[in-house]
């Protein structure tokens, strides 16, 4: 069984960093694809950044392309997520997700459904001033 756990967040004035992590486990053999969502209050989750394990090919949505940066551990048990310049829109409880995908390099990984998805429990994100 997958379990996710995210560590990290935090409050932060607007233009700071902050690092997210996520401890994974529970992964058998095989490529995955690894996701940052993220929800503010009221909103829909909506996917953050994705990268495939075994090949590194990485996904941004536009909202945060430049800013932030996904990666893991060479053995693929603990996902980051480093948030630069950050804004208040960036204000949410960020959650990594897990799923089993295929080995194809060249070709980052959609972020996928809920139901497509393994969870963690979710970090809590605030930028203010």
């Amino acid at each position: 069984e997958v379990q996710l756990v995210e560590s990290g967040g935090g409050s932060v004035q607007p233009g700071g960093s902050l690092r997210l992590s996520c401890a994974a486990s529970g992964f058998s053999t095989g490529t995955y694809c690894l996701v940052w969502f993220r929800q503010a209050p009221g909103k829909g989750r909506d996917g953050v950044a994705s990268i495939r394990t075994s090949t590194g090919d990485t996904y941004y949505s536009g909202y945060v392309k430049g800013r932030f940066t996904i990666s893991h551990t060479n053995d693929g048990k603990i996902l980051y997520l480093q948030m630069n310049n950050l804004k208040p829109e960036d204000s949410a409880m960020y959650y990594c997700a897990a799923r089993r995908t295929s080995y194809s390099p060249g070709l980052a990984c959609a972020f996928g459904t809920v139901e497509d998805n393994n969870w963690g429990q979710g970090t809590q994100v605030t930028v203010s001033s």
